[in-house]
């Protein structure tokens, strides 16, 4: 019988015996209010091949701090300034020419944003935009464009907040007037340079070598500043920032080369290397590069780091290869090879390079901090940068940006529970019984 009218239905209701309706409303009621049956639970998908005693995937805390522009800047147009040659050498770009991704304000009220392919603020107090991760040595790049009578700078190894300019940053100053003759070029409160030097007009570049207590600054390609930091105050390290003081200010074509990293391989055998007890893979040194086959196994360093900035070069032989760099780990052992961070090699995505299928090469693998664009190939070599400074964590892939993170977790021993920042041990990974990997031009650099 077919009911396909409300007056059919009332006159079925109105014939049913009344205990028959009360039980009817009971039962609606029930599921009405959640007290029907249980929802099906799906089972917790099996942990990575290759780990050991894996905690849950934790979600980042809901006040993590973000770089401005992190909820679309994983969909950005995906341009690499860089020459294949200059993603070997280890350069990196720290403006990815369409967001602010890797940068953070220190002043909210200034309005940092993109605009024709460069950060730009006009308003607002003074105020800094910083990079997510300090760093230490380096060769720094990067172009500018003041409107006239504005007051700007480039402020090298700082705070976040730099209150004393001779202590807290050397900051490197774009301005066409000073009261005390700290033009542009000039390190504020340091050195001046010895002839005047305008900052407004059309696009100038500033390359700055930063080396220990010397920085070396040229502007466009000519030297104007040659300073060494003999003070008690010397900062080894800091953040790079951008200043908006006064006036428009614009800049572009930010990249960056670390400087003074220590060899990790000697490309020759593995003397520094120890296998972590159980490993199945297999290591050796093929053609001045490590190579790992089978699975599953590590490959450790026998020094601890804590603090520091790594890039290494690799290269998957074959489509979908999952491998990876672990850091800050306990001495691995048979029951525990890999308790440490991961940064992802696995160069999958599904459709679009924007999804990575296997949370991406560059990305912190657990908790599940995706790379935001799967930038290499397999078959190809291809460079990873990471650096990793207290709790935040910033990589590269052939010197582009694809995650920025800091744990916010609670602190834990194992980094796959919670925040670690104690010195630990590196490993490379043989994932499973399909790895071929190869592994070369490792070099480290701890940061002071």
């Amino acid at each position: 019988m077919r009911w396909n009218s409300l007056p059919a239905l009332t006159l079925l209701l109105t014939a049913m015996p009344r205990h028959v309706l009360s039980f009817i409303g009971l039962i609606l009621l029930a599921f009405t209010f959640g007290c029907g049956p249980e929802p099906v639970q799906t089972e917790t998908p099996e942990p990575e091949v290759g780990e050991t005693t894996p905690a849950p995937e934790t979600p980042v805390a809901s006040d993590e701090k973000k770089s401005p522009d992190a909820d679309t800047a994983s969909q950005v147009p995906y341009e690499n300034p860089l020459t294949a040659e200059e993603q070997q050498a280890g350069w990196l770009t720290l403006f990815d020419g369409h967001s602010l991704f890797g940068w953070e304000s220190n002043n909210e009220e200034v309005n940092w944003h993109v605009a024709d392919g460069a950060i730009t603020a006009d308003s607002g107090p003074t105020g800094l935009l910083v990079t997510h991760v300090p760093f230490a040595d380096y060769e720094l790049r990067v172009q500018f464009r003041m409107e006239a009578a504005g007051n700007s700078g480039v402020f090298l190894r700082t705070t976040k907040q730099p209150k004393e300019v001779t202590a807290d940053c050397y900051e490197l100053n774009i301005v066409d007037d000073h009261p005390s003759g700290f033009l542009t070029g000039s390190f504020v409160g340091r050195q001046k340079t010895e002839a005047p030097i305008s900052g407004s007009g059309d696009w100038k570049t500033f390359r700055v070598l930063a080396q220990g207590r010397r920085f070396e600054v040229f502007l466009d390609d000519q030297p104007i500043l040659d300073y060494s930091d003999e003070t008690d105050s010397f900062r080894p390290t800091g953040l790079i920032g951008l200043q908006k003081n006064a006036g428009k200010i614009e800049f572009r074509d930010i990249r960056l080369k670390p400087l003074s990293l220590d060899p990790l391989f000697n490309g020759e055998d593995l003397t520094g290397w120890h296998t972590v007890p159980g490993s199945k893979s297999e290591f050796s040194v093929v053609d001045g590069a490590i190579h790992v086959v089978n699975g599953q196994g590590f490959l450790e360093t026998d020094q601890t780091y804590g603090d520091f900035i790594l890039q290494a070069e690799s290269e998957t032989h074959a489509e979908r290869l999952n491998s990876g760099y672990f850091f800050r780990l306990n001495k691995g052992t048979e029951e525990a090879p890999s308790n440490g961070y991961e940064v992802q090699i696995d160069n999958g995505f599904d459709g679009d390079r924007h999804h990575p299928s296997n949370q991406g090469s560059g990305a912190i693998f657990r908790p599940g901090i995706p790379a935001r664009y799967v930038v290499a190939n397999d078959n190809e070599w291809f460079t990873t940068t990471l650096v990793a400074s207290g709790p935040r964590m910033m990589t590269w892939v052939n010197g582009y940006p694809v995650l920025a993170w800091e744990d916010t977790r609670k602190p834990d021993e194992n980094p796959r529970r919670g925040l670690r920042t104690a010195a630990g041990h590196i490993s490379l990974q043989g994932h499973d019984p399909t790895t071929d990997v190869s592994f070369r031009n490792l070099r480290i650099k701890e940061l002071p």
